[in-house]
C-alpha cells in the first residue's frame, strides 16, 4: 500500500532568491501526485497566502500556511537558526502573521529578517514548529553537545507542548545522514516525534 506524503517544507516564488515554485503549477503537480496537502513556508514571509489558499481549496487539496524564520540566537553574537512554522488555527494564523510582521518592522538585520526569541515564545499559540538539521538542536548535535541538544529541545517542548516537532531530510546533502540519526536517537531519548520534509525550492 502506497505511503502518503505531504510535503511541510517548500519556498515559492514568493520566496524571491530561494524559491522558484510558481502557486498554480504546484497545486496542479500536487493534485496530479494525490497527494491530500500541501504547506507553502516561504522564508520570512507570507506573500503568497491568498493566492495559495484558493488555488488549493479550488483543486481540493487543503492548504497548510506556514514560514520559515531565522531565529535569534540566546547569545547575542550566536549564529542564527532555522525555524518552520506551521498555521494550526485561526490564532496561529493571527500569531504567525504578527511575527513575520514584527521580524519586518523590527528585525532586519544585516538583509535579514530575524525573529527574536520572546517574541516567538509570546506568540507560539495555534503554531507547530519543526526543528532541523539547520536549527539550533541540529547545530549543537553536530557540534557534538548533545546535552545542550538536549536542553535546547526542552525548553521549545515546553513552548510547543505536543506540537514540536525534530526534522530531518534525505536530500543528499552534507550532513543529512549524520543528523538524522542523531535527531532519531535524541527523539527517542526524549520522547520527540519526527517529521520527514523535502526542501522544496523548484517544482
Amino acid at each position: 500500500m502506497p505511503v502518503s506524503f505531504v510535503h511541510l517544507r517548500l519556498h515559492s516564488e514568493f520566496s524571491l532568491v530561494d524559491g522558484l515554485v510558481r502557486i498554480k503549477p504546484l497545486v496542479k503537480a500536487v493534485a496530479g501526485a494525490g497527494m491530500p496537502a500541501v504547506a507553502v513556508t516561504d522564508q520570512s514571509n507570507m506573500c503568497s497566502l491568498v493566492k495559495f489558499y484558493k488555488a488549493a481549496q479550488g483543486a481540493g487539496i487543503k492548504p497548510i500556511c506556514g514560514a520559515d524564520i531565522w531565529l535569534a540566537s540566546r547569545e547575542a553574537d550566536g549564529p542564527l537558526s532555522r525555524l518552520t512554522l506551521l498555521v494550526m488555527d485561526a490564532t496561529g494564523y493571527r500569531n504567525l502573521t504578527e511575527l513575520v510582521s514584527r521580524g519586518w518592522t523590527e528585525g532586519q538585520r544585516n538583509e535579514q529578517i530575524i525573529i527574536e526569541r520572546e517574541w516567538l515564545k509570546a506568540a507560539a499559540g495555534g503554531l507547530i514548529a519543526l526543528s532541523g538539521k539547520e536549527g539550533e538542536i541540529g547545530q549543537a548535535l553536530f557540534n557534538g553537545d548533545a546535552d545542550a541538544a538536549q536542553a535546547l529541545l526542552g525548553e521549545w517542548q515546553a513552548v510547543f507542548p505536543t506540537r514540536f516537532y525534530l526534522e530531518v531530510q534525505r536530500t543528499n546533502r552534507a550532513g543529512d545522514e549524520e543528523f538524522l540519526h542523531a535527531a532519531v536517537a535524541l527523539g527517542e531519548r526524549c520522547g520527540v516525534p519526527l517529521v520527514a520534509t523535502n526542501d522544496v525550492r523548484f517544482l
